[in-house]
């Protein structure tokens, strides 16, 4: 095997020029980090729930594809074994109000399992990829199609492949399956094969020394972007990213010091002029965060520095939003410290990579502890899928959703009134500022005897909770009855319990002599 280092004809590269560019980009003004982007509410709406695992998600024709590693699927709210209905790693959903429908398959044998879902260009044909050997109790090889409209098998599209599809891109000219297969149909394909829509399989070719994990066709570029655990493709270096050519599966794109050895490409996604790159790194000296990058030039944009390996992406209206258990972000901007908890979801502005008050969370839930797994837009809604079990720190197992609003949810541990000063005519309160998953500036309402008497506005989050006080000036010597709310401008919390207090008294003056 010829091994050269990637001085490629024609190939794109990133340069270390771009790389300083994109660095003082970056280290912009906090004004110029906050600009117009709107995020999604961080409250959940109502969604169905599995019994196991949600790796994969798609969106076609007003339907919402979920699968998986689950037997049964329950109604939100329901706790595990209630109401439950059969539906083997495979489930669909109404995108606009969530409820489940009748369409179903079985897939079953192998490693039991669905990873990868992905609808044609014009929402026809469902390809669905992953690791079974049946489909309905018929024979499968880990790749099938179905049609979106009667929620039928397709008859000509029924590869033979040799291993794990772990993703699935489609065009109007091929599909391309990725995964941990060498040979497909008998023949040999490198974990990367392409097929015409009719299941034909293609002369495309790519040598992949390891598992493709995510591809995203950027015909317009003439590229498709493929990511995974490779360090070579084709005889050449190539550092877990390439950019091959869709037609030949030549090299025709490459991103040295993008991510290091240790660092796998976990998800990829795009809009009109950039892909996102999700990370995963294990050991010291790791990337587990995001990276942009054009598509055209294939220079990078930024990298965030956040530790806490990045599984799931999804761009919608100049925001990347991404699921990882996500810590110490503190040298990325808007981001936080290493702190007591583990951030599952995180909003970012695609122009520059600040992170973006929008602080939703789940627990690391079944499997290895990561959370999210997958992430989808469908019409304006964010679904979420992994292998959790709470969301917001409420029960709801590996489905969620998230829209544009209404915001329902009040600030998250309201204040408690405690007093510091009593001089005369004097009263100084102090709290600590409570924080909102959706809202960074707070303001808080203090009553005196029942009557609103200041509302001061404080910017907070779970980690930077600072120290509040407010002074108040009364009669010397009267007795006051306190308490505290706090708004995010549209949800109040409960007035807090009564502070009772009474004002020193004024000091008599000295007789003089």
């Amino acid at each position: 095997m010829r091994l050269r280092k990637s001085t490629k004809r024609g190939a794109t590269t990133a340069s270390a020029v771009a790389l300083l560019a994109a660095a003082s980009l970056i280290t912009a003004s906090a004004s110029a980090a906050e600009g117009d982007e709107k995020t999604l509410t961080a409250d959940t709406l109502a969604a169905w729930q599995t019994d196991g695992i949600v790796w994969s998600i798609e969106y076609a024709d007003g339907v919402v594809y979920v699968g998986g590693t689950f037997d049964k699927v329950r109604p939100p709210g329901a706790k595990p074994g209630e109401k439950e209905v059969a539906r083997k790693n495979f489930a669909a959903f109404d995108a606009a109000t969530g409820r489940l429908l009748p369409c179903t398959h079985s897939f079953s044998g192998g490693g039991n399992t669905v990873r990868a879902l992905k609808a044609s260009p014009d929402d026809k044909v469902l390809y669905i990829g992953g690791s079974f050997g049946e489909v309905d109790n018929a024979g499968a090889a880990s790749a099938v199609a179905l049609n979106t409209a009667n929620c039928s098998l397709r008859k000509d599209f029924r590869p033979a492949v040799s291993s794990f599809v772990r993703a699935i891109e489609v065009t109007t000219r091929a599909v391309y399956l990725g995964g941990d297969f060498t040979r497909v149909n008998g023949q040999k394909r490198q974990h990367i094969a392409a097929f015409s829509p009719d299941g034909s399989l293609l002369p495309f070719k790519a040598a992949i020394d390891a598992p493709v994990r995510a591809i995203i066709a950027a015909p317009g570029f003439g590229k498709l972007i493929v990511g995974g655990d490779f360090l070579e493709v084709n005889d050449e270096f190539e550092f877990k990213l390439v950019a091959l050519r869709p037609t030949t599966g030549k090299t025709v794109g490459s991103f040295p010091n993008w991510l290091t050895p240790r660092s796998n490409v976990k998800a990829l996604t795009r809009d009109k002029t950039n892909f996102y790159v999700a990370a995963e790194g294990r050991g010291t000296g790791i990337f587990d965060g995001r990276i942009a990058g054009r598509l055209g030039s294939g220079e990078m944009v930024w990298k965030d520095t956040c530790l806490g390996a990045t599984q799931a992406l999804a761009v919608h209206n100049g925001v990347l939003y991404s699921g990882s258990h996500a810590h110490n972000c503190y040298e990325t901007p808007g981001g936080f410290p290493e702190h007591n908890n583990r951030q599952h979801f995180l909003a970012q502005s695609v122009r520059n990579r600040h992170i973006l008050h929008w602080f939703p969370d789940t627990d690391g839930g079944l499997g290895e502890g990561n959370g999210p797994r997958v992430l989808k837009m469908a019409r304006g809604v964010l679904w979420a899928g992994g292998e959790f079990t709470t969301v917001n720190g409420r029960p709801q197992q590996s489905l969620t959703r998230f829209s544009a609003g209404p915001d329902r949810g009040a600030p998250e541990d309201p204040p408690t009134l405690a007093v510091t000063d009593t001089q005369a005519g004097r009263i100084t309160l102090t709290w600590r500022a409570a924080w909102d998953r959706d809202d960074a500036r707070l303001k808080y309402l203090i009553y005196r005897d029942g009557r609103l008497v200041a509302s001061p506005t404080q910017e907070s989050a779970e980690w930077n909770r600072p120290t509040m006080t407010y002074t108040d000036s009364v009669t010397p010597g009267s007795r006051h009855r306190y308490r505290i709310a706090v708004t995010d401008g549209r949800n109040t919390s409960p007035r807090s319990n009564v502070l009772v207090v009474t004002a020193g008294a004024a000091e008599r003056a000295k007789d003089e002599r």
